[in-house]
């Protein structure tokens, strides 16, 4: 499944900011846990709602939006 069926914006969860659907986990907060270390098993380990295919997607999600970045700026 693409990112863009796991990752939801609402105005009204998290102000906006893109979140794990069904969730208020933000895709910037998998990607700080990820960045500081933590290994997947334990980010499942603490938030038993996510599964790995939402970690990926957060991932798939910053891969886009950074593409998208440095296309609009070439």
């Amino acid at each position: 499944m693409p990112w863009q069926g796991r990752i939801s914006v609402n105005p009204a969860v998290r102000s906006g900011k893109p979140c794990i659907k069904g969730t208020r986990i933000t895709v910037y907060d998998v990607l700080e846990y990820l960045a500081g270390g933590m290994a997947e098993d334990q980010i499942l380990g603490d938030f038993p709602d996510l599964t790995r295919d939402d970690i990926r997607a957060a991932l798939a999600f910053a891969a886009a939006r950074e593409r998208r970045l440095a296309n609009s700026v070439a």
